[in-house]
């Protein structure tokens, strides 16, 4: 399995992004998935959580600003982000939820300046 994120980016806050994580082979529609991210200095947390089914959950620093989406027939995992706040800057990464299964991909680098 590979996991390739992307959609990052530079924006003010207030803005938003929309990040995308593909994902090789054919177990993608078997698995929870989940965003993480991990800031300069600080442990890699998570973010959003998908079921397979299409439930989610959310950290309590980005509910209501963030949704999480799945598309099984793309293989791809989706994070849309509003009202970014400079907190959220931070690499983004995809895995399984929540064990992470697979190999972790190079994410995507959200910056959000003040």
């Amino acid at each position: 399995v590979q996991l390739q994120a992307s959609g990052g980016g530079l924006v003010q806050a207030g803005g938003s992004l929309r990040l995308s994580c593909a994902v090789s082979g054919r177990i993608f529609s078997r698995y929870a998935v989940a965003w993480y991210r991990q800031a300069p200095g600080k442990q890699r947390e998570l973010v959003a959580a998908i079921s397979s089914g299409g439930d989610s959950n959310y950290s309590d620093s980005v509910k209501g600003r963030f949704t999480i989406s799945r598309d099984n027939a793309k293989n791809t995992v989706y994070l849309q982000m509003n009202s970014l706040k400079p907190e959220d800057t931070a690499v983004y990464y995809c895995n399984s939820w929540p064990r992470n299964a697979w190999p972790w991909g190079q994410g995507t680098q959200v910056t959000v300046s003040s």
